[in-house]
């Protein structure tokens, strides 16, 4: 699912217009990243923990050539899936 299939659900099941239900995505995501930005975890209770975490300097290989170099550090996400969504998917 992409992000207007997401918005038009999201529109369909809270009866909504669709710029609306666009909007709140919008803020939704917006707090998420400026939060990360922030260094702060984002819990999103039963559905998981979004952490921002920093990755070092580390040797790396240009695929092409061959080529060692190093690739610069940087802040990524990792993400811990929730008790409920886990019992959502496993569900068999």
């Amino acid at each position: 699912m992409n992000k207007t299939e997401f918005k038009n659900k999201l529109a369909e099941r809270l009866e909504l217009p669709q710029y609306v239900s666009n909007d709140i995505i919008d803020a939704c995501l917006e707090i998420i990243s400026q939060s990360l930005q922030n260094g702060e975890n984002v819990t999103l209770q039963g559905f998981g923990i979004f952490t921002p975490w920093q990755q070092t300097e580390r040797q790396g290989r240009n695929p092409r050539t061959g080529e060692g170099c190093m690739i610069a550090p940087r802040v990524s996400v990792k993400f811990k899936p929730g008790k409920y969504l886990l019992k959502k998917l496993n569900k068999n």
